[in-house]
């Protein structure tokens, strides 16, 4: 992650734990999978800005799955002013006809509250399409493949791969290859295959494969290297510490509400566990 972006320890940092958790909770989405696609966007920075596109934010949404997001389900988290300012063209694309109102939605990508919920809720909407199509359960790749693709260019990512893995998916995917030169091809210029990409997919994505409920102390968070328990007062996790952290994995009953009403101890384990991946 870029030196540039320091968070304050008891700050964001414990707010965009929190935002995911209570995102999570809600929507019945895989903490583990937002936490991991967080990490992969933006480094969890809800201030990152991409250079080369309009993506933006914890999630880096672009502006045109923004605005269809807040279309969906802006409603529902209190956003009407913002859903009902949106439309859908018969060019099936989203506008805004005032530009400040355009402005102030695509600003809540850098909410990491908002910006939470609406990639949980965009993760959720993914899911129920891939596994429609593919007729078959989905993994967290499988669903970070659908945010990189959109829904239909991960079904044909994803039937390609099962019909024929060593066949070249730039061959199917020409828009997206074109976009996305160095995912769809090799350093010497040549094609990577279906199987190839999938690789390459899982081995960013492989710590936020395993269902959360998986949780054990001596794995920890996936994606996140837990100290071993020791005295708290040592920057490393106590056995307090490790079963909260293991409460806020479950997401279950009372787990889930202690997440949901920050404290000083939760923003002091949001601390703990987002240095434990490499955040500063």
């Amino acid at each position: 992650m870029s030196s540039a972006f320091t968070i304050d320890a008891t700050g964001t940092r414990a707010r965009v734990q929190t935002a995911i958790a209570n995102a999570a909770s809600r929507t019945g989405v895989d903490f583990s999978y937002l936490l991991q696609q967080a990490k992969l966007e933006s480094g969890l920075n809800p201030d990152a800005q991409a250079a080369t596109s309009s993506a933006s934010g914890l999630y880096q949404f672009v502006s045109q799955s923004w605005l269809g997001v807040i279309k969906q389900h802006g409603a529902q988290y209190g956003l009407s002013w913002a859903s009902d300012a949106i439309s859908k063209g018969s060019d099936g694309r989203y506008h805004v006809s005032d530009a400040a109102t355009k402005q102030a939605i695509l600003g809540l990508r850098k909410d990491p509250e908002i910006a939470s919920e609406m990639a949980a809720e965009h993760a959720a909407d993914n899911k129920a399409v891939l596994e429609s199509k593919l007729g078959r359960s989905v993994s967290s790749t499988d669903l970070y493949m659908a945010h990189f693709l959109g829904t239909g260019g991960a079904t044909k990512f994803l039937q390609g791969l099962d019909s024929n893995p060593d066949a070249s998916a730039a061959a199917v995917l020409p828009q997206a290859a074109a976009a996305n030169h160095r995912i769809f091809y090799n350093g010497d210029g040549s094609a990577k295959s279906f199987a190839q990409i999938a690789a390459n997919f899982s081995k960013r994505f492989d710590n936020g494969a395993s269902p959360i409920p998986n949780y054990t102390p001596s794995t920890g968070l996936p994606g996140v290297q837990l100290a071993s328990a020791t005295t708290t007062g040592s920057g490393k996790l106590g056995d307090d510490d490790q079963s909260f952290l293991r409460s806020v994995a479950q997401m279950g009953g009372n787990s889930a509400s202690t997440v949901l009403s920050p404290s000083p101890k939760t923003a002091r384990l949001a601390y703990l566990m987002l240095s434990s991946m490499g955040v500063s």
